[in-house]
């Protein structure tokens, strides 16, 4: 696990938000009414765009475009899906990006908050647990992250330990109602 202990969370968070784009590489899992959907997926995300491709067997399955808004995806999807997939993805993998919060200082982490949404991020590794988005229709947009994971290098090196940014979380759940995304992250790079 990372510990981060002599690294103050305003300090973190200036790190965190020199990253413009992440991309990685997860297995996916896509839950509704208990009927689950699971391919792999390639994943594009900066603080204004997103791109995911998602492949089931090797076959491209679908595509999911977002830029400043605007979403177009192959096969047409509802609303409530893009929603988790767009939103869900974005802000989980871009966590950092919350505007306008206080801090509450608990025991063992940190906790952002607006008045729309809530990340909690744990005091040791300077990573989030939780969080919670509120939509302008009143639903709530749950995220929760697990199994910390050092970032490996092109050259099959891990990252040094010493920054945040070493280390990403490799297991994100979302969830919108009766909808479940399940994410296993295979591979993860940042672009500075």
């Amino acid at each position: 696990m990372p510990s981060h202990k002599g690294i103050t969370l305003n300090d973190a968070l200036s790190q965190y938000r020199k990253i413009s784009a992440v991309n990685t590489v997860v297995g996916l899992e896509y839950e509704k009414n208990g009927t689950i959907m699971s391919g792999d997926a390639s994943l594009s995300v900066s603080p204004d765009k997103l791109a995911l491709r998602i492949y089931y067997l090797g076959f491209l399955q679908g595509e999911v475009y977002e830029e400043n808004g605007n979403i177009r995806s192959k096969p047409k999807i509802d609303k409530t899906k893009s929603t988790i997939l767009v939103e869900g993805l974005k802000n989980s993998l871009f966590w950092w990006n919350i505007t306008d919060y206080e801090v509450l200082d608990r025991k063992d982490s940190y906790e952002l908050r607006n008045g729309y949404r809530k990340v909690v991020v744990n005091k040791d590794t300077l990573l989030p647990i939780e969080q919670t988005i509120e939509l302008e229709n009143g639903d709530v947009l749950a995220i929760s992250y697990d199994s910390p994971t050092r970032i490996i290098n092109e050259d099959d090196k891990a990252a040094p330990d010493d920054s945040p940014l070493s280390w990403y979380p490799s297991i994100v759940n979302i969830q919108l109602r009766n909808y479940i995304v399940r994410i296993n992250v295979k591979s993860y790079s940042i672009t500075k």
